[in-house]
């Protein structure tokens, strides 16, 4: 019996075989999962940077607590709280360098019960000094501490951590029964120090995970700008890649010999299925252009964006107006200055109308509609407009804080073609 493969799906999406949950991963679901594992797309980068503001404030807090050694009524359980933050700060460095920016739950865990440790030795340390914002060193440094692991936790588990440690010195400065207007301030100051620091790591790593997300998607999608007037897309591209090599292990199985004529019933079967799939591949790649796969494969313009192209007129678009119209539709949608708000993009091509007037060099007009919502015109920015001139001439309105873009795009007559 041969070697080659039955397909895992089809150009319909339709699964031989078992069918998974989830379905068949797509570019932006793969991207998802690839960067759910460990600091990639280069958060990395900022674990190293929080690694280094938190050394830099430890060696701070250090000297500071030097510097008060003979305040302290109990300065070896202070020493304590030192040395296990150290150890613990030190040992999950070590074990992100070692498993390669990985960290698991336990590990996590375990990192987070140390931290904990040193803030309550470090508070029974200066408690009898009733001014917990003023000789709190080892607990502060925890809040920092927290940052290092920023990139490999998701971000509700940080907040929640960071949460937990606000609690603790909230309740500590209450508890402790000295809280005046004179200490106040050197109070709420340690509070901010332990908390904010992992607070605003966690919104700087979502902020930069989705910007580089963002890049991605855009980067996927501009490769169709120079694809023929009718192609498949990426995904489909890929699927035709492993049809072709399980046909040619059948016709070079039954060449060979491997495989015997007339063919068994599983065999044909196979054959039929990867048959039916080259030839949808075939009629795909004779429906859709470029905008419709640049649309359909984009996380990001799949979910808002609604494209009418009867005609498949985007096809006739050159590199240049289909880098114009791409990129203004990609700036509208991803303008994130209302992020409750959920855009909505609907674009529009044809049909062509009669000419009154015959144009140079036989082109003909291509009436391109965009119409989007809670855009408004004065909150469009100029680079928008500029892309947009691009493609062809244009007339904007606006109605409901929706803006409308009519656009008179001129192409080669595909009949002289």
């Amino acid at each position: 019996m041969s070697s080659f493969l039955r397909p895992d799906e089809n150009t319909l999406g339709v699964i031989f075989g078992r069918r998974t949950k989830g379905g068949p991963p797509g570019v932006a679901k793969a991207l998802r999962q690839a960067s759910a594992r460990g600091a990639t797309l280069g958060t990395s980068y900022l674990g190293v940077g929080a690694g280094v503001l938190s050394a830099i404030q430890a060696l701070y807090g250090l000297s500071l607590f030097a510097s008060q050694w003979n305040t302290y009524p109990q300065p070896l359980t202070a020493a304590m709280a030192w040395v296990l933050y150290v150890a613990a700060f030190v040992t999950a460095l070590v074990t992100m360098s070692v498993l390669g920016d990985r960290l698991p739950v336990w590990i996590f865990v375990l990192y987070l019960l140390a931290l904990a440790g040193a803030v309550a030795l470090d508070f029974v340390a200066i408690w009898p000094l009733h001014n917990i914002g003023l000789y709190a060193t080892a607990s502060i440094s925890a809040g920092f501490g927290l940052m290092i692991v920023v990139t490999l936790r998701r971000g509700r588990e940080m907040l929640a951590a960071a949460g937990i440690l606000g609690i603790a010195f909230l309740v500590a400065i209450v508890m402790d029964g000295h809280l005046t207007a004179e200490t106040f301030p050197s109070q709420l100051n340690t509070l901010a120090l332990a908390v904010l620091p992992t607070v605003i790591g966690v919104f700087v790593v979502r902020g930069f995970r989705r910007m580089v997300q963002q890049e991605l998607d855009r980067v996927l999608v501009q490769s169709t700008v120079s694809a023929p007037r009718f192609a498949v897309g990426m995904l489909a591209s890929e699927e035709l890649a492993r049809l072709d090599l399980a046909a040619e292990d059948l016709l070079e199985s039954v060449a060979t010999g491997r495989t015997a004529l007339k063919l068994d019933p599983k065999t044909a079967s196979v054959a039929a299925s990867l048959a039916t799939e080259l030839r949808l591949h075939l009629i795909e790649g004779r429906r859709e252009t470029w905008l419709y796969h640049a649309v359909s494969e984009s996380e990001m313009l799949g979910k808002s964006v609604t494209l009418s192209d009867k005609g498949s007129l985007a096809g006739l678009l050159d590199s240049g107006q289909r880098d114009g119209l791409l990129s203004a539709v990609w700036l509208l949608m991803s303008d994130t200055r209302k992020p409750s708000v959920a855009r909505t993009l609907s674009l529009t091509l044809g049909p062509v109308a009669p000419m009154g007037e015959r144009l140079p060099n036989n082109q003909i007009p291509v009436p391109i509609v965009i119409t989007t919502t809670d855009v408004p015109r004065n909150r469009v920015d100029p680079a928008i407009w500029a892309s947009i001139s691009r493609v062809g001439r244009y007339s904007d309105s606006t109605e409901r804080s929706s803006l409308r873009v009519d656009i008179e795009c001129i192409v080669d007559n595909p009949a002289d073609q």
